[in-house]
């Protein structure tokens, strides 16, 4: 477990019921320190996906944390959403508290940019959308990458895709900002499907959270019925797999996931693979250098006892 001061971090996310859960990892440990939410086109609008983030925030009071609208759509491409997938609102299930805090007037991009810059210590910045915000901030102030302590994203996969055969849905819905990112020079940690279809939001999980003697456990409790039974319907699962919170419990708890440093790209043009992430875990491409830290196996268990541990925190303070 971390130890010392919290981590800060910029959580840019398009929420989404499992970065909804992510939000509430962050809020709810003490070994993090949320500075901010950027929002992002992808399991949803825009709109959509920064009322979410707003809507969280107020079901655990913590309106405090500002909120920047960002992204409508990827740098170059056709715009993809996950609406079949998290529903009409992008956080479809229970009743939510509406926000009564207005995001902020800078864009996700210069809302970033400042927080960067005005920080006195490198900021951890994680992603659990399309990696649009930061393929634009770092393609316009690319001076900022020494600001950024790592960028940790949910996205790619070392094995299967889940929107096309091949492509997970975050790296699909904006290849070339992530080849930005890839390219950039910042450390980054690459936590894919292959992890994440490790983190199964399985019965005993939703009844632990069910059992929550507040509406914190009880909401992500169905949230997760809502989320299992897409993923049912779509992909053929038993129990869902959520996926964003690995970003937060990585920074947590360093012993919950195992890492291989690899070269990593993304496929641009690909007839059948564009947004595929290629890994090189067996150093079949001895010309390219390692650029991201890849996320191979979860510690299940850990990982979800910092989930609703973190929950709880959150339920019992309200």
């Amino acid at each position: 477990m971390s130890s010392g001061a919290p981590t800060p971090v910029l959580l840019d996310c398009d929420p989404g019921h499992d970065d909804a859960v992510a939000i509430l990892l962050a809020l709810g440990s003490p070994g993090v320190r949320l500075l901010g939410i950027t929002t992002c086109f992808g399991n949803c609008a825009v709109e959509d996906a920064t009322r979410n983030a707003q809507r969280v925030l107020a079901l655990v009071g913590r309106e405090d944390v500002p909120v920047a609208v960002g992204a409508a759509g990827p740098m170059s491409g056709e715009l993809a959403l996950g609406n079949y997938v998290h529903g009409v609102s992008g956080l479809d299930g229970p009743d939510l508290p509406e926000p009564t805090v207005q995001p902020v007037s800078e864009t996700a991009t210069e809302f970033l940019a400042r927080t960067l810059t005005e920080s006195p210590e490198p900021v951890t910045v994680v992603v659990t959308g399309p990696m649009t915000n930061l393929g634009e901030l770092l393609t316009e102030q690319p001076e900022l990458k020494g600001s950024i302590r790592e960028l940790v994203f949910m996205g790619g996969s070392t094995e299967r895709g889940n929107h096309t055969p091949t492509a997970e849905f975050n790296t699909f819905a904006d290849p070339e900002a992530l080849d930005v990112v890839l390219r950039s020079g910042v450390p980054l940690r690459m936590v894919g499907l292959n992890l994440t279809h490790q983190a199964l939001a399985t019965p005993e999980v939703v009844e632990r959270m069910s059992a929550m003697p507040h509406e914190v456990g009880k909401t992500c409790a169905a949230w997760m019925g809502f989320f299992g039974d897409s993923y049912e319907r779509i992909w053929e699962f038993a129990a869902p797999p959520v996926h964003d919170p690995c970003t937060i419990a990585a920074l947590l708890d360093p012993d919950v996931i195992n890492w291989r440093d690899c070269f990593v790209a993304v496929e641009l043009d690909g007839t059948w693979t564009r947004g595929t992430t290629v890994v090189d875990l067996f150093d079949r491409l001895p010309d390219h250098q390692s650029n991201v830290a890849v996320a191979l196996e979860l510690h299940a268990e850990r990982y979800w006892d910092l989930v609703l541990a973190a929950l709880d925190r959150l339920g019992g303070a309200r």
